[in-house]
């Protein structure tokens, strides 16, 4: 079973892979994510052939998402030959719940000058499998495998992947199958018991030096709180080759 079903060219039904973690009535705001990036690219792909790449994802999550059909809009912001500044809304019932931002650029063969200090993470078969149902209900959290070590208390390292597919029957880019598993990052390294605190994420930030080549991702991710509310969710993303960039989400804490 996909996470979402196409309605029509802009509309889409989640399934009940999308509920949860914080109300099994709303969506997890994880697969919303890629469907986005889905809609980017495929608006990309209808308008040029020149294979621009995103850099950036950039999205403000202004309310909860209900398990129920949502539309999709893309609009450019700034065009241009060799960058481009998209905007993709989810929305229900004329409401925007989550608004995308991405840069997408030009690619150019850099390979003579890659490299990067980022330290690589060990592989998924190096981690032992972890069932975060243990701590996080929801059809989302149990549709994903996930491998991880505890590192500290708000510190982990883990790989992550899926094999449900984001939209039926339609051809799905590692980047927007990988951005649809992103937003499990502020869960899998928990600070505090879910049951005691809550912390929701407003935003969240990714930027991508390369391009992930593999359906797992992996983080490396560090959780902090603040003493007056705020916090932050920092990782270091990973594909099986190595590091491809970073993320982070600000997080709103609510002691019950």
């Amino acid at each position: 079973m996909p996470y979402f079903e196409r309605l029509d060219a802009d509309s889409f039904r989640p399934t009940s892979h999308v509920g949860g973690a914080w109300n099994l009535e709303e969506q997890h705001i994880a697969p919303a994510l890629g469907l986005l990036v889905h809609a980017v690219e495929t608006d990309r792909d209808a308008r040029r052939d020149d294979g621009l790449v995103i850099g950036r994802l950039s999205y403000d999550i202004l309310g909860t998402v209900p398990l129920a059909p949502c539309d999709v809009t893309v609009a450019v912001i700034r065009g241009g030959r060799t960058i481009e500044l998209v905007e993709a809304v989810l929305g229900h019932e004329g409401r925007a719940i989550v608004r995308l931002r991405a840069w997408l650029m030009r690619p150019g063969d850099t390979d003579a000058h890659a490299g990067t200090p980022l330290v690589s993470i060990e592989p998924p078969e190096a981690l032992e499998a972890w069932d975060p149902s243990s701590v996080w209900p929801g059809g989302f959290i149990a549709s994903v495998e996930v491998r991880r070590k505890q590192v500290d208390t708000g510190r982990a390292v883990y790989w992550v992947r899926t094999t449900h597919p984001l939209v039926v029957d339609e051809q799905v880019s590692a980047l927007a199958s990988v951005a649809g598993l992103l937003d499990i990052a502020n869960g899998m390294a928990v600070r505090a018991d879910p049951r005691e605190v809550a912390y929701p994420n407003l935003d969240l930030t990714a930027h991508f030096f390369r391009q992930p080549t593999s359906r797992w991702i992996g983080f490396d991710t560090s959780v902090s709180f603040g003493p007056d509310g705020v916090g932050v969710t920092s990782s270091i993303l990973h594909d099986v080759v190595g590091p491809i960039g970073t993320q982070s989400q600000i997080l709103t804490i609510r002691p019950f």
